[in-house]
């Protein structure tokens, strides 16, 4: 699994693009790196047993400059990785969560309010409620899900 995420907390006119380089080396280049590795494990086998690539992504609570279609890219390469390695029984999918509690976005931090307002359910999420997905998606029970963004937010996007 790999989970890094960051965010530029600042409007477009804002924004640096060094920032956005960061955001870019963090949110993408280290998805592709961090899943070429966990691939290269299992190259060259056929797996019988419960072999997983899960993407979940932090919830900075960025605004729609900070993300920049960074989720869009790792949305089609969760799609087109898990068409190339699933002969070998390798499932590929991503996590998508709203605003979860973190020691980073903490509740009770300057974008709470509008998180919390912006989701169906008007909290926060918790840890364990994005790790619950993440062990059913990396479960014998979740095989035959493969490719898939699967979404936890309270229903931010609902």
């Amino acid at each position: 699994m790999n989970n890094a995420d960051t965010a530029i907390p600042k409007s477009i006119e804002e924004a640096t693009l060094e920032e956005m380089d960061r955001v870019i080396d963090i949110n993408i280049r280290g998805v592709f790196v961090a899943t070429q590795s966990g691939a290269e494990t299992h190259a060259g086998r056929r797996s019988h047993h419960h072999d997983r690539l899960v993407r979940g992504r932090a919830s900075p609570g960025a605004r729609a400059c900070a993300l920049l279609g960074h989720e869009g890219a790792v949305k089609m390469f969760t799609q087109a990785l898990a068409r190339e390695i699933g002969s070998r029984g390798i499932t590929v999918n991503n996590v998508q969560p709203g605003p979860i509690e973190t020691d980073l976005n903490p509740a009770t931090g300057d974008w709470a309010v509008p998180q919390k307002a912006a989701t169906a359910l008007n909290r926060y999420g918790q840890v364990d409620e994005i790790a619950a997905m993440v062990a059913f998606v990396a479960g014998p029970e979740a095989s035959y899900i493969t490719g898939a963004n699967l979404t936890v937010d309270g229903g931010m996007n609902a």
